[in-house]
């Protein structure tokens, strides 16, 4: 049986990419020595990353009757005989219950044995822990037999720990290079500074011509030399001063025009902070005491509670005055203002509207602004299943995977990078970065 067959819903989408084989059976044995053997256990265990000894315990268990698993051959046991259907229907139970996130549904989860011993399932995307429902009776033999640690996982890890040592030298390198450079920098103004301050009043710089006296030996010094600059620049602004009627018309119409020019200016400045200060949009918004931002909300409100569809919020929202990224916080927080635990289940009911929001090009990356924005001001609670909601409008094609990453990147290296949103949204990060690698490696 086919495991896009098993899944329940379309949060199982994930499971898509895993081929799991046709459950094959074979009823062996006569009289009261009938077995059914599942033929292919082993390929079905390893497509869902759990020991074919725990499926094969959980059909026994589930029927109640005694079932074996032998590691050596491969064969998986179960007393009696039964319909593959059914034992296709028990595989489906399985999943949901060792396999599949409680939060996402994605397949890709460890099972982990708690100090308390206790079963928890860690979720590769989202990095949500699942706990398992400890009276299943398949509890008790996966504690007694616990799966094996993944060679290939630990060396993924010691990739990753000696990758982000590589990348902590390669800052710490940086932020030093930037010391030098700035302390460089402050060394050569304070040099610059200081020859300008030591410098004669009367000295003058000018460029070497081909016919300057430089390229000849003076017969006086660069003092005398300065001063007798100083003093031609002194004869030649007195004697190049026109006294003539024409000429002194001529600077009065120049200061004239100099002034006039100033009055334009400063008329233009104060209309330009006039339009910053009150433009039209602020001035209507902050009639009798409302903000800006509550008018976008209170109009939000009452576009949702007509009724209208998601298809018709996009030109809504063109029709409301403020930026793109103003009209997109006041719509995330008409739509998630009160929510707390269940915020993930919150995003997938309302996500056709986050995704009609987010159809114009450089809106996604407004939306990650707001769940910044948003898991900032929510409870804890919320801010706790960040993770999980990128990976709601990720699965949901609403946020590419560019966008999100281009996001964090400038987050964790910005000036809010010890905000909680970048560790609690890392586990859906580090997700995306070991799928993109396994993909290039296929």
């Amino acid at each position: 049986m086919a495991l896009q067959n098993i899944g329940a819903s379309n949060s199982d989408d994930a499971f898509y990419r895993y081929k799991m084989p046709k459950m094959i059976t074979k009823i062996e044995g006569r009289g009261n020595g009938i077995k059914t053997n599942v033929v292919n256990m082993v390929e079905i265990a390893k497509a869902l990353a759990r020991p074919a000894s725990y499926t094969t315990k959980y059909f026994g268990c589930e029927l109640g009757a005694q079932s074996k698993f032998d590691e050596k051959t491969g064969t998986s046991l179960v007393n009696g005989a039964h319909d593959t259907a059914k034992l296709a229907g028990l595989l489906e139970n399985f999943i949901k219950k060792y396999v599949q996130c409680y939060g996402c549904g994605n397949p890709e989860t460890e099972i982990v044995i708690t100090k308390t011993q206790m079963l928890t399932l860690k979720c590769a995307a989202c990095g949500f822990v699942s706990d398992v429902d400890m009276r299943d009776k398949l509890t008790t033999f996966i504690l007694k037999n616990p799966p094996e640690a993944k060679k290939s996982s630990k060396d993924k890890k010691a990739m990753r720990r000696a990758e982000k040592e590589r990348l902590k030298e390669g800052e710490a390198a940086d932020e030093e290079l930037k010391k030098v450079k700035k302390e460089a920098k402050k060394k050569g103004s304070s040099t610059t500074t200081t020859s300008k301050a030591t410098a004669p009043k009367g000295a003058v710089t000018k460029k070497k011509s081909k016919d300057s006296d430089e390229d000849h030996s003076p017969t006086h010094s660069q003092a005398d030399e300065n001063k007798e600059v100083a003093d031609d620049d002194d004869d030649n602004v007195q004697w190049q001063t026109d006294t003539s009627l024409e000429a002194a018309q001529q600077r009065i119409q120049e200061q004239l025009s100099a002034v006039t020019a100033d009055m334009v200016m400063l008329s233009t400045d104060e209309e330009k902070k006039s339009v910053k200060k009150s433009p039209e949009r602020e001035a209507k918004a902050l009639e009798n005491g409302v903000t800006a931002h509550e008018k976008l909300l209170d109009e939000i409100k009452k576009y949702l509670n007509t009724g209208s569809s998601a298809a018709q919020l996009k030109s809504f929202l063109g029709s409301l005055s403020g930026t793109s990224q103003e009209i997109m916080d006041a719509l995330f927080t008409v739509l998630f203002h009160d929510v707390g635990k269940g915020f993930a289940e919150e995003v997938t009911k309302k996500k056709n509207y986050l995704a009609a929001a987010a159809r114009e090009e450089g809106w996604q990356m407004m939306l990650l602004n707001s769940i910044e924005s948003f898991c900032g001001k929510a409870n804890l609670e919320a801010a706790k299943e960040a993770a999980l909601v990128l990976k709601v409008l990720y699965d949901n094609d609403i946020l590419e995977e560019e966008f999100i990453m281009e996001w964090y990147q400038k987050g964790v290296a910005g000036g809010n990078k010890s905000s909680q949103i970048w560790k609690n949204s890392k586990p859906f990060i580090e997700w995306l970065q070991n799928a993109e690698s396994e993909t290039e490696e296929e």
